[in-house]
């Protein structure tokens, strides 16, 4: 039982709980407003934590202690080239979570990603700011048409599939269901679309490696591919290995 059905039973049992209590004179109404503040936070915190596995099931981590797998959303974009080219240097396989309409656009890399051993992922078609707000069809009518547009490049359809911003809801929740996607999310998020200091960047990152790490990056940041290098060399100092994702977590990458 996901967590979202069972707050949703939790929540009506308390309402009629109070209900009860109410109409026996034992409280006064403003008593139900406890429960649907609660309910409207676990709605909100749910959405926004993809590690909550609040509507759908997603693969944050996985368990091997010296394994991690990076992945890179977004693309293809500015910084694509570059950073493929450090990780073919490097020895080393990684995931990205394509948008479709970038993977249209840029054809070629969609193909190198391919090429080089790469996984390919899908993080929507258009990964508009309203994406959250579509119905569970017109969500999966993106994913569809983002797996169609990659496997007329590369001629693979992807089955990972990584929700925009990491929100989930309901309609998603169904959407990845009836597309036969599994939900990719992370357990190290480095926030480097907002970071402005390498040192602190790469920092954050080794520092919160465990292992069995899914590590959240994006191929549209300079200061990512500045970064790579050291990153990859530092983690493999501490003992660490690199993986793809699909290894990482044992599961199918593509249909």
């Amino acid at each position: 039982m996901r967590p979202f059905t069972l707050a949703n039973i939790i929540f009506v049992l308390c309402l009629l709980g109070i209900d009860v209590l109410y109409l026996s004179g034992a409280v006064d109404w403003w008593w139900l407003l406890i429960p649907v503040v609660i309910y409207i936070h676990l709605l909100v915190f749910g959405a926004i934590y993809i590690q909550w596995n609040f509507y759908v099931k997603s693969y944050n981590k996985g368990v091997q202690s010296k394994q991690v797998a990076l992945t890179f959303d977004d693309g293809p974009a500015q910084y694509t080239s570059v950073i493929l080219d450090v990780l073919k240097k490097e020895g080393v396989q990684a995931a990205f979570f394509s948008i479709g309409k970038n993977a249209v656009a840029n054809p070629e890399m969609v193909k190198r990603w391919h090429a080089d051993g790469h996984l390919i992922g899908n993080h929507s078609y258009d990964h508009g700011f309203n994406f959250d707000w579509k119905t569970s069809k017109a969500m999966q009518e993106e994913i569809n048409k983002t797996n169609n547009a990659i496997m007329q490049i590369a001629g693979v359809t992807p089955k990972l599939f990584r929700p925009p911003y990491g929100v989930t809801n309901p309609n998603l929740a169904k959407a990845i269901t009836r597309s036969g996607m599994y939900s990719i999310g992370w357990n190290v998020r480095s926030f480097d679309t907002t970071a402005k200091n390498k040192a602190d960047l790469e920092s954050r990152i080794l520092k919160r490696l465990k292992g069995g790490d899914i590590v959240l990056l994006h191929d549209s940041q300079q200061i990512t591919a500045e970064i790579l290098t050291d990153l990859i060399r530092k983690a493999r100092e501490k003992g660490f290995t690199f993986v793809r994702v699909d290894k990482l977590l044992d599961l199918k990458p593509y249909a």
